[in-house]
């Protein structure tokens, strides 16, 4: 089977409704980091807006940001990054009352076509109850076509360093081309550093799952290390390190982006200690991202997702969708995203261990 995007349908701009709508508001920011009263936030959708007679959708967006206009684009912000005097989008109504449109419909994806679901139906949340192995056909599918035409990013809870097995698979799926950059925190660096250094993860053998006299030392014997050399790089080479998630990032030159968290023990080098530095590099990563996958980290998972829309505007102008993904062993781990606003995210329970074998082991 061939991998197909879903299909991005523009709204018909000749209906009444866009032709009588008005032009959207704007007023100035009084002062930085502040918008104007009635300011309009943004959702994870394709969103219009009513200028000049035309109706104009920004490239790059972000939910609970502000849209601003400077020339004949639009640009969505944090409010952090609001500067006085910016002009800036104001309404709170989404079906063109104030000259916004909010898309939420805009994607047709393969197999949606079909009827309407009934109103009423068992079974139509993402549970353990949840038959997933269309959802696995479907990433395997996903994932052949985003490794030649997509960015993939991944977001990683240290579990994903526990297990000898998976961190060996998914050090596979990064050589193999499948990683694109990686989100992640102190904890899955640390930890799959000290499982390639010592064999362990938090001083339990990650072959065996016994765990090693004192090993509650390992981890911060390794963290000592790795600050003794200056970097992980000088820290793989001079220790020989050949193995895990970390040295095939660094082997292969996948952006790591570690975001240090208030628990942090260390940290790294590498470790983004300030809040906004870090949550700017994640969303560096995040403009390029077509796909997303979060692994065992409601923290991570939910910081990514609230950075990532629902699409993505191509260098060719073509709208196309972003797909996320969480992978967690809770149901409410998985869900928790989708009560944030992450309406588009799918969430598969299980065990993230299995699931990256199963990636590596099936993928071609």
């Amino acid at each position: 089977m061939t991998f197909q995007l879903g299909k991005y349908r523009e709204p018909d701009f000749s209906e009444d409704k866009f032709i009588k709508a008005p032009e959207a508001k704007l007023a100035r920011a009084p002062r930085d980091k502040a918008a104007p009263d009635g300011f309009h936030a943004m959702s994870i959708f394709p969103e219009y807006f009513k200028v000049r007679g035309k109706w104009i959708l920004p490239r790059d967006s972000r939910m609970d940001c502000v849209a601003v206009l400077e020339g004949d684009e639009i640009f969505v912000r944090e409010f952090r990054n609001i500067r006085e005097g910016d002009l800036i989008f104001l309404g709170r109504t989404e079906n063109c009352e104030e000259g916004i449109y909010v898309h939420d419909n805009g994607f047709i994806f393969p197999g949606e076509e079909k009827e309407e679901a009934n109103a009423f139906a068992f079974r139509q949340s993402r549970s353990r109850e949840t038959a997933f192995s269309y959802d696995y056909s479907s990433i395997y599918d996903l994932l052949e076509y985003e490794r030649e035409h997509g960015f993939i990013t991944w977001i990683l809870g240290p579990a994903c360093a526990f297990d000898a097995g998976a961190r060996s698979a998914f050090a596979d799926l990064v050589e193999r081309g499948y990683v694109n950059a990686l989100l992640a925190g102190n904890a899955l660096a640390t930890h799959d550093l000290e499982a390639a250094y010592l064999g362990t993860a938090l001083g339990v053998d990650i072959g065996t799952q016994k765990p090693f006299f004192n090993g509650h030392y390992n981890h911060l014997i390794t963290l000592n290390k790795i600050n003794t050399y200056g970097s992980i790089p000088a820290f793989i080479e001079a220790e020989g390190i050949d193995n895990g998630i970390i040295y095939s990032c660094v082997k292969n030159h996948v952006p790591m982006v570690l975001n240090g968290s208030i628990r942090d023990d260390g940290p790294l080098p590498e470790i983004y200690e300030h809040t906004y530095v870090g949550q700017d590099a994640i969303r560096e990563q995040i403009r390029k991202s077509t796909t997303v996958i979060g692994m065992a980290t409601v923290l991570h998972t939910i910081a990514a997702g609230n950075m990532t829309p629902s699409y993505r505007v191509t260098e060719d102008g073509t709208v196309r969708p972003i797909y996320f993904y969480t992978i967690d062993t809770s149901e409410f781990a998985v869900n928790k995203l989708g009560d944030r606003g992450s309406l588009a995210a799918k969430g598969i329970v299980t065990n993230v261990q299995d699931f990256v074998k199963n990636l590596a082991e099936n993928l071609k």
